[in-house]
């Protein structure tokens, strides 16, 4: 546990800012689940929407820099060679 001031203040502001991290990356995660539940169901027109708010929400946990540039990068390109492929 931490004596000086300075610490203390940097182990709250850690704890914020892992619960917001968590919040993002829960947040991405389960936008994948869905896209990736409406693939298996076969519904195409859902799967679509799904897929532009996935990409939107890897997007975003890149900018917030919860995951790193080339990791978003291949998510999204494995998504959408998931779309593709169901598509065909």
């Amino acid at each position: 546990m931490p004596n000086i001031k300075s610490a203390k203040k940097r182990v709250k502001v850690i704890e914020k800012k892992t619960l917001r991290n968590n919040m993002i990356k829960s947040g991405y995660k389960s936008a994948v689940k869905k896209f990736e539940a409406a693939i298996e169901a076969g519904n195409m027109e859902e799967a679509k929407t799904l897929f532009a708010e996935a990409t939107k929400k890897i997007d975003q946990a890149c900018s917030k820099g919860v995951i790193v540039k080339n990791t978003a990068a291949r998510k999204k390109s494995s998504l959408s060679k998931k779309l593709n492929a169901a598509m065909a």
